[in-house]
Order: C-alpha cells, then structure tokens, then sequence
C-alpha cells in the first residue's frame, strides 16, 4: 500500500487507512459497467458544473456530485446497468434517507430485479470523506461498491477515467479498518446502448457548436445526397424512355452497364424485405414514443415539484404548510 501524499492525511494514520486504496481487490468479484452509467455521471458532473458557473461560482473548482448505482449479481457477477442522483447536506455530509428510500421505491416499481449496488461520485482521487458515506449505505448493501469518475480532461490517457472500489477489513496499525481497493471491471454493452452511444459520438460538438448545430449539418449531408441520387436515377430513366421510344439511338454497352447497376439493388418486393422493414420501422418508433414519454414525464416531475414548492411557501406565509401533491 502506497502513502498518502496529502500531509492532513498523513497525519492521521486512522484517515489514512480509511482513504487509501489498494492495488487490487481480492474479493474475486467480477464487475461489468454498462456505458449509461458513465453518461448518467458525466451528464450530473456536466450539469452541476454548468450551474455553478451561471451562478457566478465559475472560478472555482465544481462541488463533487454523488449518486447511486444499481444493478444486478448473479454468484460472483456484479452487472451495474444504471444509476441515479442523490442529496447529500454539504454541511455534515450525511444523506437524505427520505430522497433515497423514495428513489429506491420508484425504481422497483419500474425494475423490479435492480437493486442497489453501491454509489458513484467524482474527484481525482479517493477523499476522506468518502468512507463515511461508503458505510451509511451498508444497511441497503452490506457490501457496496464505490464508482469514482475523474472528470479531468488528460488527452495522453487512453483508459477510462472510471475507476470501481471494493472495502475490505484489514488490520492497520494493531486495529481492524475499512479501507478502499481497486476492483477490475469490464464494459458490458447491449444494442440498444451501442446504438446511443454511437449517436452521442457522431453528434458531439468538435468545434464548440451545439449539438442540434451538428444534427441539422449531418441530416442536410443525408438530403443532399438522396437528392443527388434522387437526380441522377431520373437522367437514366429518361434516357432508357427515349430510347425505348427510339428518340435515342439504341446502345447495348450501356444497356448492359444499366442492367448490371439494377441487379445489384436488393430485391425491395420480396416479403422478407417487408417483414425486416416494418420490424425496423416499428421499432424506431418505439424509440422515438418512448424518448417522447420520457421527456413529457422528466417536463411534468419537474413542473409538479416547483408548483409543490410554490404551494409550500404560500401556505407558510398564511401559517399553515401542507402537501399539495
């Protein structure tokens, strides 16, 4: 185990062995991260960060954001497949119980098999602080895991900025200590995440202009070349029609070039053709509805807890208080 470098830390063998991080783990767990945690992450770091800017605090290093990760385990397989936000009182340091339990509730409700798996935070390094939070989960999961996110940008690393501890007990200085190790892990993905995640790529800024300016750049490439084509399929009709007319002389060198340019195309009439077709049809709609529920209902949960707030507050000057909803 190496020594800490931070000299307040050094002080305290206590938070040093609280803090400190192992090599690896021994546990002989094995973790698989699916990509929408680390969106879900990088989203809240993203945000957080934004609003610590507009509020005039830009200078400043952005507070760390904390959430929780939930997935499945099945034997010594740990599958984390998402993750959502959580309050923490930046004064003590505790969490709000009432937020958590609430959020568990609605996440059973719509995942029946997730459970919570551990948290998830952001900083360069393991904080001192962190163990305290890492054993106020324990009475959810008795042994949790810890998701640090380094939102440091470092072109050279070539890795993952994601790193996944374990606690283990382990004797420091004559007296029993959780401390934090390092758990190797693996990107798990399915279609549907592959599919996302290479929009959100194709779709990421690279010259500071905003991503619906990247959208409108790559559909007007697509119609311009469907017209193009579109053109161009026209001359040679025309030209076929003239020649069947006999306005054209007739010319069996490209006759042939055309027959062999149609034979290429799929055969679009075929009911295998069909059946792909309207699965993939019908599954973009899916998508497309159900991005569109997930945004009425994010736009409505918002929309409810500011009317909550305002109705709280009204209530309060009268010398009343009670929930409206």
């Amino acid at each position: 185990m190496s020594a800490p470098s931070d000299p307040a830390v050094a002080s305290h063998p206590s938070a040093a062995g609280a803090a400190a991080a192992a090599a690896s783990s021994s546990s002989g767990l094995t973790f698989k991260l699916h990509p929408l945690v680390i969106v879900n992450v990088s989203d809240h770091h993203t945000r957080v960060k934004a609003q610590a800017a507009c509020s005039g605090d830009g200078g400043a290093s952005p507070p760390r954001v904390f959430g929780c990760v939930i997935g499945v385990q099945r034997g010594r397989m740990v599958e984390i497949f998402n993750s959502f936000e959580l309050v923490l009182d930046p004064v003590s340091g505790t969490l709000d119980r009432a937020f958590l339990e609430n959020k568990q509730e609605l996440y059973k409700k719509v995942f029946p098999d997730f459970y919570v798996m551990g948290w998830y935070s952001t900083g360069s390094d393991v904080q001192d602080t962190d163990m305290q939070i890492h054993k106020a989960l324990m009475d959810i999961n008795e042994s949790p895991v810890y998701l640090l996110l380094n939102p440091a940008i470092n072109i050279s690393q070539k890795d993952l900025p994601v790193t996944i501890y374990e606690s283990e007990l382990h004797v420091i200085d004559g007296s029993p200590q959780l401390i934090f190790v390092k758990a190797n892990y693996t990107i798990e993905t399915v279609e549907a995440e592959r599919i996302s995640v290479d929009h959100v790529a194709h779709l990421k800024p690279s010259d500071g202009g905003s991503a619906a300016t990247q959208l409108a750049a790559h559909l007007t490439g697509i119609h311009s070349a469907i017209k193009m084509l579109n053109s161009r399929v026209r001359v040679i009709h025309q030209y076929l029609v003239s020649m069947q007319k006999g306005d054209m002389p007739l010319d069996n060198s490209l006759l042939r070039q055309v027959s062999s340019l149609v034979r290429r195309l799929p055969a679009i009439e075929s009911e295998k053709f069909q059946d792909d077709f309207l699965m993939e049809y019908n599954d973009t709609l899916l998508m497309t509805y159900l991005a569109m529920f997930t945004n009425c209902s994010s736009t409505m949960n918002e929309l409810v807890e500011k009317f909550n707030t305002t109705y709280e507050r009204s209530t309060a000057r009268r010398g009343g208080r009670s929930a409206f909803m």
